[in-house]
C-alpha cells in the first residue's frame, strides 16, 4: 500500500511540474486553456459547440480539444461550429494528462488562438485530480443526475472555478430541486459561481465564453478552498504511470 501511495503521489508531481510548464507555455503566447469537466451525458459537448459558434461570430480565436477512450464523434460535432477541433483517444485512460495534452498541442494548435476548450473525458472521478495546465476549470452537471452530484463528487466541484448545470429546459421535468443544488455546490465549494445553462433553448449560452474571455482581460477566478493543496487535492487517482509518457521536446515545440 505504501508503495502504491508513493508511485500515485510521483505521478501527480511529474503531471504538476508538466502542467505549469504547459499554463506559462499558453499564457507566453496569449492562449488560455478552459479545463471542462463532466459526467457522460451530461450535454457538454451541446453546449459546447453552441459557445464556440458563438466565439466565430464574435470573432474571437478560439479552439477545441475533445477527449474520449474511443470515436471520434464528439469531434465531428464540435467541428460543426466551424473552429479548429481536435479529436484525442485516450485508448482506454479515463483522463487526460498535462504530457498528453502537451503533446497534442505542439504541431496543431492555430496561432493566434486566445481561447483552448479542451473537453475532457466523461468522468467526474479521475480527471479531477490531473491538472492540465488550465486557466479556468468548469465542472457540469445536468438537472437529470440529481441535486447530490456536488456531494458524490466533492473533488470534481470542489475545485471548479466555475459550475454550469446544463438541461435547464427539463429541470421541471426532472423534479430538480434548485435550492438543494446550490446548496450542495456551496458545501464543497463556497463562492463558487453556478450557471443554469440550456443549449437547446439558448438560456445560458455565451456566459461560458464571458468568463473566459473575461480571465484573458485579467479578470480574477473564483479560488476554491480546496485548491490550496493544489488540482491534486482528495479524491481518487487513477493513473498508468510512464505508459502515456511523451517525449519531452514535443513540449518546447508548443
Amino acid at each position: 500500500m505504501c508503495r502504491t501511495v508513493e508511485l500515485r503521489q510521483a505521478v501527480l508531481a511529474r503531471n504538476d511540474d508538466g502542467a505549469r510548464a504547459l499554463r506559462a507555455r499558453l499564457a507566453a503566447r496569449g492562449t488560455a486553456a478552459v479545463n471542462l469537466l463532466s459526467s457522460p451525458g451530461s450535454g457538454k459537448t451541446a453546449l459546447l459547440e453552441a459557445e464556440l459558434r458563438l466565439a466565430r461570430d464574435r470573432g474571437i480565436a478560439v479552439a477545441a480539444l475533445t477527449a474520449d477512450l474511443a470515436t471520434e464523434n464528439d469531434a465531428l460535432r464540435l467541428a460543426r461550429s466551424g473552429v479548429p477541433v481536435k479529436q484525442v483517444l485516450t485508448d482506454g485512460l479515463c483522463h487526460l494528462e498535462s504530457e498528453m495534452l502537451t503533446g497534442q498541442l505542439a504541431d496543431w494548435l492555430p496561432h493566434g488562438t486566445r481561447l483552448l476548450f479542451v473537453e475532457n473525458v466523461g468522468n467526474l472521478v479521475c480527471p479531477a485530480s490531473y491538472d492540465l495546465g488550465e486557466t479556468l476549470r468548469v465542472a457540469l452537471a445536468s438537472v437529470t443526475e440529481g441535486e447530490d452530484k456536488p456531494l458524490k463528487y466533492p473533488t470534481a466541484f470542489g475545485l471548479a472555478n466555475l459550475v454550469l448545470v446544463t438541461k435547464a429546459d427539463l429541470a421541471a421535468a426532472a423534479e430538480f430541486d434548485e435550492t438543494a443544488f446550490l446548496a450542495n455546490v456551496a458545501r464543497v465549494n463556497p463562492g463558487v459561481e453556478v450557471v443554469f445553462t440550456s443549449a437547446r433553448t439558448g438560456q445560458g449560452v455565451g456566459e461560458l465564453l464571458d468568463r473566459a474571455c473575461a480571465v484573458l482581460d485579467g479578470a480574477e477566478v473564483h479560488r476554491p478552498v480546496m485548491a490550496g493543496a493544489s488540482a491534486n487535492g482528495p479524491g481518487h487517482l487513477h493513473s498508468r504511470g510512464d505508459a502515456h509518457s511523451h517525449d519531452g521536446a514535443a513540449a518546447e515545440q508548443l
